[in-house]
């Protein structure tokens, strides 16, 4: 058996100092906003009266739903909660049985882990940067020159450290498609050249305020290749920034939380901020997730500011000092206006983006829908906080198909109307058995049932004691109230697309377990828990609109030769190690592919493919990594392609410009620049096929 790898980092899942800075404000340093009683599912697991009936239940009605049947009970009822969680036309199968070639979509030599200083891609793939921090996209923007930036120049130009991305297609220009990138935030000590953190310049915050946001950009693909490259001047390029004007629609439009000095109406907001995953709609638009807009905001003085993480003095970059709205003494309303979801639609260039209150407020990892058999759209989201929650919307309106105006202005409004729900899950296995080691209980499996817990429904609440604006302004604290299940830090949620199972990233949470902290539980199940866990959840019926559903924790990160790690019930000597599962997203085959944060098993980050069905189901291998201090983000997974963000290069302890600690991707005396980077096979087949 192989040793065990080594750790690296002490800090929090595994990033640097600086990340933690610049990123998220040192989070993981400040007190845990969630102070909440609110039960652990392993409290609730204690008095469980029966160990299985309640997932049992709950995948009887989903493997029912399917077949068309009433119900299936007694001695079936094991082999139907197999099946509801396994996904559609797949039978439960021993998963000892291995194709030579492996899961189709995964037929690739994994890359072994490194600490490379690159993007290093399997034996038979190349690669490119698509498009860099900096490259100009609009008309008049210039190009790039890292000793003379200046926010005019960074609004028309690509902006810093990419994150999620989509690639929509683009009908009537041949080869072309449009690129939507976010852009979480700034790392000004690698920006700028003798940068003083205790002193930024106007024009030092004026270009982070204009490289924060979203870019739109055109590509073109080499018809003889997968290379990318970026179309500059389009008409469809665009930048939305830290200024530019966004629209607040929905129930909680116009409330007294949203109003400031600047804007009586509480409807129209200068900027997003923090943007980090997103999602694509089925109707062409794009979603982008408000995360860490705490740390933005200066002297926070109420409870809300405090359980949202907002700090009480002084920020990192200092904007306070050069617009009042981050100075929350003088603006207490103005935080509120972050930490929705924004909708871009990037075929209007002329658009107003929209920040959508009817799906919540809290720091939004991303947000990704699915369609009901009527045609509703339903949305998966979570709250990337250490020991906050998991929710759903569920839209009242059915989307409407086709590219007319009509339609694109129906659809536009979706999004606006609906219930807003948190999720409370069950184990159900007694807590004696979830020890905090990993180690499975006796029934060879962390899984349990749940509920999702309705908090409003337009302009109705359904918390005692908060009204709806409270609990779309307030969403963390209507949580709190009702009894939500804290997690692992919730961040990318997706649906499968082919089998409607979700799938959540639980990031880590090295406080799980800690005195005084919450311990491990069947859906947490590790104390100190530094790499992660994966759970799938299948709702009953398939009905993503069900107020319950069944879950199992599909995959628990680290290195296979750790006894606490589990891999779907595959040979754990044939997967790759993983940490920190971060964004995910499908290919055509069903496949989860999973890009990483801060990995803790001495390698860089990367993103890695599993597969999520049939005989190989938890079969997973590593496909890239990405070079020195960098993060893996944003994965798109087509036919022939594959798309990452490279976001924070270089993003390493006592780095800055004059001090680089990685020279990717242009090379030795370059300054080091977030990309966005293409990956295809030499031959022009499939990826993994």
């Amino acid at each position: 058996m192989r040793n065990l790898l080594p750790l690296i980092s002490s800090h929090p899942g595994g990033r640097s100092a600086l990340t933690c800075r610049f990123r998220c404000g040192d989070a993981c340093f400040q007190e845990i906003p969630n102070t909440s009683d609110n039960e652990y599912a392993g409290d609730i697991i204690a008095r469980a009266v029966s160990r299985r009936s309640m997932m049992r239940a709950a995948a009887v009605v989903t493997v029912a739903a399917a077949a068309g049947t009433a119900a299936l009970t007694g001695p079936n009822a094991p082999q139907a909660e197999a099946a509801a969680l396994a996904g559609h036309g797949h039978k439960p199968t021993p998963p000892h049985k291995p194709a030579p070639s492996g899961a189709r979509g995964l037929r690739f030599s994994p890359v072994a882990p490194n600490k490379n200083d690159k993007v290093t891609v399997p034996d038979g793939y190349n690669q490119n940067v698509v498009i860099r921090w900096g490259e100009p996209i609009l008309r008049g923007a210039p190009a790039f020159n890292p000793e003379k930036q200046t926010a005019k120049a960074q609004a028309g130009q690509f902006g810093y450290n990419n994150d999620f991305l989509s690639l929509l297609p683009l009908r009537g220009e041949r080869g072309r498609q449009v690129l939507v990138a976010n852009h979480e935030y700034t790392d000004e000590i690698l920006m700028f050249r003798g940068y003083d953190p205790a002193n930024p310049t106007r024009e030092q915050v004026e270009i982070a305020w204009a490289a924060h946001g979203l870019s739109v950009v055109v590509v073109q693909e080499e018809s003889r290749t997968g290379k990318l490259g970026a179309v500059s001047r389009h008409p469809l390029n665009r930048r939305l920034t830290a200024t530019s004007e966004f629209r607040v629609t929905g129930p909680a439009a116009g409330s007294d939380l949203l109003r400031t000095s600047a804007d009586r109406t509480g409807s129209r907001v200068l900027g997003t901020l923090n943007n980090c995953a997103g999602g694509t709609t089925p109707w062409g638009t794009t979603l982008h997730g408000e995360e860490n807009f705490n740390q933005y905001f200066a002297n926070g003085t109420t409870a809300e500011h405090k359980r949202y993480g907002i700090g009480t003095g002084a920020t990192e970059r200092k904007w306070e000092r050069f617009d009042r709205r981050f100075d929350l003494a003088k603006e207490p309303n103005e935080a509120n206006r972050f930490g929705w979801v924004v909708e871009l639609d990037p075929y209007d260039p002329d658009s107003t983006p929209r920040k959508r209150t009817a799906l919540g407020r809290f720091k939004h990892e991303a947000a990704e829908p699915r369609l009901t058999s009527d045609g509703r759209p339903v949305v998966y989201m979570g709250d990337d906080e250490r020991f906050d929650y998991l929710y759903k919307f569920v839209s009242s309106k059915r989307m409407k198909k086709g590219t007319s105006r009509a339609a694109r202005e129906h659809n536009l409004t979706l999004l606006d109307e609906g219930t807003l729900y948190v999720a409370k899950l069950t184990g159900d296995s007694p807590a004696a058995e979830i020890d905090g080691s990993g180690k499975l209980p006796n029934d060879g499996e962390f899984d349990g049932s749940g509920v999702w817990i309705p908090l409003a429904t337009g302009t109705t609440s359904h918390v005692p004691g908060m009204t709806a604006d409270e609990v779309y302004v307030y969403t963390r604290l209507a949580g709190d109230k009702v009894g939500a299940t804290k997690m692992d830090r919730p961040e990318d949620v997706e649906p499968s697309p082919r089998t409607g199972r979700v799938y959540v990233a639980l990031t880590n949470n090295t406080d799980r377990g800690k005195e005084g902290k919450a311990p491990a539980d069947e859906a947490n199940p590790r104390n100190l828990n530094k790499h992660g866990q994966i759970l799938e959840l299948a709702e009953n019926w398939d009905d993503p609109t069900s107020d319950g559903f069944a879950w199992r924790l599909f995959l628990v990160a680290g290195d296979p030769n750790d006894p606490s790690t589990y891999f779907a019930g595959f040979p754990k000597d044939r997967v790759s190690p993983i940490s920190c599962p971060d964004n995910v997203a499908f290919d055509d085959h069903g496949n989860l592919w999973i890009s990483t944060d801060g990995n803790q098993l001495g390698s860089h980050d990367g993103l890695f493919g599993v597969a999520t069905h049939g005989d190989r189901r938890g079969e997973l291998k590593q496909f890239l990594t990405v070079p020195a201090g960098a993060e893996t983000c944003g994965p798109v997974i087509q036919d022939r392609r594959v798309l990452v963000a490279v976001q924070h290069p270089g993003e390493v302890d006592g780095a800055s410009v004059e001090k680089p600690a990685s020279t990717w991707p242009d090379g030795p005396g370059k300054i080091v620049r977030p990309s966005v980077v293409a990956v295809w096979r030499k031959d022009g087949r499939d990826i993994g096929v």
